[in-house]
């Protein structure tokens, strides 16, 4: 199916990118003064990746960040979404800075600049200090205190050159499923600590936007959300009271708070004794105003009614005969189109960037050297298409980042799975556009 889509179809100033994060691509796990992240102390313990690796190499992107900033460029994107590693540039979580990990981040700030990059810089993208965890983590609100400590010394270090901030990634993957569900880093399995974590995360979130806009001047400063629209997954009174029930959660949970409502009142009841110790001024803080809110969006989710489904009462099902990642996410652009009118309806932020958006599926690479993904290729084509759409409805998007640069080590799936616009053999650290990012290239340059 041929799609009509041209860059010239968006405004003239859209900010065009890639998304990647440090633990994800950087590698170099040991080097330099780095110390251990939770994410390393979670791919030793037996069970925990998939497929038993880590990502002590990675893509190598420390020592390769030339010739990946070369592969961005040549994309034709004005823009890079990077992430520190807090561990990286302070191993012990706070006090002593590590110079060789800022160096680091010196030479990849500037490289961008000179290639033509704008740099947006996520300081926290999920590889807490292992010794900060030891702690208590984000469960501890002294592990607040750490973070604006981390954000001072990042941003004078780098505030004169990068002019876009995003202080966490997903809140819901490094709270939820990292001190509830037990999948992510640290692979904790209670719901208070979860609740507890999210709050100080949001917390940290509030109280770093003055400094880093003190020590960078101009800058522009928000924070991403992974959000679902969210369906009943039929029109039954209990369906839909269970629909109403999970977006409390994943989706109000931090919409509300962040936007001066306060925690969203029926998702409190339904805690009850999990419910976060919130003290006077918290509220205040988290709902800090910012300059953007960013969006990260995969799939769409469906709900069913379940008693015993946790304290929503709800399980996710799946719709029957629909087109499915290699995760086993619904492909659904419309999905977008419904995320962000709900969220410009219901929130009225300034500015929406869509930090991140991609797909992974079963990626060949033929003798020749390509990879044909043409199901990717589709998905970022129908997804723009939708984006399209819901800034001529009026949703103030006014960037798009694809996920991802480079085929990198995918979390708890360790390698198994592809999400890049570049193909990258482990073996030889070699990378290949990708069809997908042949044609975001051809895109882009038209």
């Amino acid at each position: 199916m041929s799609i009509a889509l041209r860059r010239s179809d968006f405004p003239a100033d859209f900010r065009w990118g890639v998304s990647t994060s440090s633990f994800q691509i950087e590698g170099a796990g040991q080097a330099d003064g780095k110390g251990e992240s939770i994410w390393d102390r979670f791919c030793s313990q037996p069970g925990r990746i998939r497929d038993g690796s880590n990502a002590l190499v990675a893509c190598d992107h420390y020592h390769r960040w030339p010739q990946d900033l070369d592969l961005a460029r040549a994309l034709g994107v004005n823009a890079y979404r990077f992430s520190i590693a807090w561990p990286r540039v302070l191993p012990q979580g706070r006090g002593v800075a590590n110079e060789a990990g800022l160096a680091f981040y010196d030479r990849l700030v500037d490289g961008m600049l000179e290639r033509g990059l704008d740099p947006w810089c996520t300081l926290y993208h999920w590889d807490l200090p292992q010794a900060l965890q030891e702690q208590g983590g984000w469960v501890s609100r002294d592990t607040v205190g750490a973070f604006l400590d981390y954000t001072e010394l990042v941003t004078r270090r780098l505030g004169d050159r990068v002019k876009h901030w995003i202080t966490h990634n997903e809140p819901w993957c490094s709270c939820i499923m990292g001190y509830w569900e037990g999948v992510h880093a640290p692979g904790g399995t209670r719901l208070a600590d979860a609740i507890q974590a999210c709050h100080h995360v949001l917390l940290s979130h509030g109280q770093a936007v003055s400094l880093i806009r003190r020590h960078s001047a101009g800058a522009r400063v928000g924070i991403t959300l992974s959000l679902h629209p969210i369906a009943a997954a039929s029109d039954s009174a209990e369906d839909l009271a269970a629909m109403r029930r999970h977006d409390g959660l994943r989706n109000r949970w931090f919409l509300d708070p962040l936007h001066g409502r306060g925690y969203p009142e029926d998702t409190l009841a339904l805690l009850g004794a999990a419910a976060p110790h919130v003290a006077p001024g918290d509220l205040e803080a988290i709902a800090t105003a910012t300059d953007f809110l960013g969006v990260n969006y995969y799939y769409p989710e469906r709900v069913q009614d379940d008693p015993a489904g946790g304290p929503m009462r709800a399980r996710l099902v799946e719709r029957d005969g629909v087109e499915r990642t290699g995760f086993g996410w619904e492909v659904s652009p419309e999905g977008l189109v419904d995320l962000l009118t709900r969220i410009q309806r219901d929130y009225q932020p300034p500015v929406i960037q869509l930090t991140e958006n991609g797909s992974t599926f079963d990626d060949v690479l033929t003798p020749e050297g390509r990879v044909h993904d043409q199901q990717r290729l589709s998905y970022l084509q129908r997804h723009l298409v939708a984006l399209r759409q819901a800034i001529a409805a009026g949703v103030p998007v006014q960037g798009y980042f694809a996920w991802s640069l480079l085929d990198n080590f995918e979390w708890a799936e360790g390698y198994l799975r592809r999400f890049g616009l570049a193909h990258v053999d482990y073996a030889t650290q070699q990378r290949v556009l990708k069809d997908s990012g042949l044609w975001y290239q051809r895109f882009l340059s038209e």
